[in-house]
Formats: C-alpha cells, structure tokens, sequence
C-alpha cells in the first residue's frame, strides 16, 4: 500500500480531495488509514475517523497514544442512515473545524448492509462530491475489495475521482457521481406482501388524521412508544412537505418488513435539488428542512422523485439498528 507525502497521495490543488481505499485485510487497512491521520495530525488538521465499530479499537490501538487526538465515531450507529451521513457526521464535524482543511476517514460501505440500504450508500458518496466543493477537506472512504460485491467497487470508481490499492494512487477514469446519482434514482419496489400494506390519502386538512394513521398502525405492527413517536413526527414532515410543495395532496402506505415498520409517503411533486435533506438545518432551502429531519431519525430514508412524482420511503426499527 503505496501513500505519497501528505497521507493521500494527492496534491492540493483542489480544495476537496475524496479517495477511495481500496483494501484486501487488515494490513492493507492499516496500511492505507493509520499513515493518513499521522499525516493530518502533523499537519495540525482536526481528524476524524467514522467507520464501524470494531474499526474504531483496531485503528486505535495501531495509534497508540495519537488517538487521544482523533474525533471518533461509529459509522453503523451514526451512519445506519446513509441520508444522515453528510448532515449529521461529515458536516458535523467539519463545519465545527472552519479554520482550514480537516481530514476524515468515513466508511459507509462495509459488508452487512444489506440490498434495501446499499442503493442509499452508494447515492451518498456520490452525494459527498457536491456537499463539499470548493471545501478545505480531505475524505478517505475505505472499500474491502475481498468481500465487497463488485458492484459497489465499481461504483466506488464512480463515486472518487481517484483511488488507492496495494499498487499506489491514480486518478478514477470511470468517475461519474452524476451517473450514480440518477443510476439509483429508481422506482422503489414494491411490499413482499403488499396485501398487507394499509394506506390513506390525505390533504392539508387531514394532516392530524394521517398522523393518528401512522401512529395506530406503527403500534400495531410492532414500533415501541418512543419510535411511534417519531414516526409520527417523520409522517408530518413528509405529509405537510406533499401538501406545500407536492400538488396539496399525497398517499401514505405502511407495511411491516424484516424487523422494520416501513412508511412511504408519496405525491406529484418534483424534488430538484439533489442535496435536499443532507444540508445542515441553517442551509436547507425550502422544501429540505423535513427531510433532514426525517433523515436524523430514521434507520434508512430511499427516495424516487421525478417528473411523475416523489416517493419518499421511511424504515424504523422494531428491533436493533440496521436492516436485515
């Protein structure tokens, strides 16, 4: 594994610079991360480190003592919600480091998510491309090549303008983020058994009624007090969203789904700003603000939108995190 001074391998010329690492095993792991934060933190930049949990005591103990300095975070609990990642970890912590470059590693694709979540993972990283531009940052995604599906190594080729493996650094010649972006822009597929998804239409008027909806049917298929609560939240959201900005009215459908109580909301309005519901709250125009909400307190949000309309799909657990 082959890092040029600097721990990335890459010149500055741009402000933003976003690697994929491409990894077999933990050597390689090591190799390619541990080398990266030294180099920030001798270089003064804030460093943060977002991977799964059992990452975070493998790089801290190849730290040693530098890993006092280190913002930690566990991507699977912050970032189970490929939505929430760019808001609530990587903006997070960069936007509280303004005073030059910061350097992150963040891992949003690690074998175990599963298909329903992927879709999201890979729009993520091809969302991180526009959410940064023109930002002092440096981010470092980390891939294992061994036991990925190759579909996400190709579209982590898509998603970094350049990438690093055993054989040293080189820019990405099938970069694309646009692609991926509207790749997985697909219709959302429908209920294993969609006989037993319940709905209701709704309008400005009804909007209690399809929270008390939601609220009934969540408890019923299986959510606790606290997530009904929030389920009730993400539906008003969602529901007045469709009402000021979808055509004044929408459709609600749940349904339980592998360990999750699964609501969608959708409506003949149009979402036009990719970006929509991952910028911070100060920063979402009109029409983001909800599903920035929405995306802080679900375990997934997938989205359709298009000239026939926006489907906006929202998972909460009855289990633990994650999906199966």
């Amino acid at each position: 594994m082959s890092l040029r001074p600097g721990g990335t391998g890459v010149a500055h010329e741009e402000a933003f610079v976003h690697p994929a690492l491409f990894y077999r095993g933990d050597e390689e792991y090591l190799a390619g991360t541990v080398p990266f934060i030294r180099a920030g933190l001798d270089a003064g930049e804030p460093v943060a480190v977002a991977v799964p949990g059992a990452r975070t005591a493998q790089l801290g103990g190849a730290l040693g003592a530098a890993a006092g300095q280190v913002t930690w975070i566990d991507m699977a609990e912050a970032g189970r919600n490929p939505g929430r990642i760019i808001p609530g970890v990587l903006r997070h912590f960069a936007d509280r480091h303004t005073g030059g470059r910061v350097r992150i590693i963040g891992e949003p694709v690690w074998p175990g998510r599963s298909a329903t979540e992927y879709p999201a993972c890979a729009q993520h990283e091809a969302l991180i491309n526009l959410a940064f531009a023109g930002r002092e940052a440096t981010i470092l995604c980390p891939y294992d090549v061994a036991r990925l599906d190759p579909v996400a190594i190709a579209d982590a080729r898509a998603t970094h303008p350049v990438v690093i493996d055993r054989y040293g650094l080189r820019p990405s010649g099938d970069y694309a983020p646009h692609r991926v972006i509207g790749d997985y822009n697909l219709p959302l597929p429908e209920p294993a058994e969609p006989a037993e998804a319940v709905a209701m239409s709704f309008d400005i008027d009804a909007l209690s009624l399809v929270r008390e909806f939601a609220c009934h049917w969540g408890t019923r298929f299986g959510l606790g007090a606290r997530a009904v609560g929030d389920l009730e939240l993400a539906v008003n959201e969602l529901a007045a969203n469709s009402c000021l900005h979808g055509g004044g009215t929408g459709t609600a459908r749940l349904w339980a789904e592998n360990g999750h109580v699964v609501c969608e909301v959708s409506d003949a309005g149009t979402i036009s700003d990719p970006l929509a519901g991952r910028r911070p709250a100060d920063m979402s125009p009109n029409g983001g603000r909800g599903i920035l909400m929405v995306n802080h307190i679900a375990d997934l949000v997938r989205v359709h939108t298009g000239p026939e309309g926006t489907t906006i799909r929202v998972y909460m657990s009855t289990l633990s995190p994650g999906l199966s």
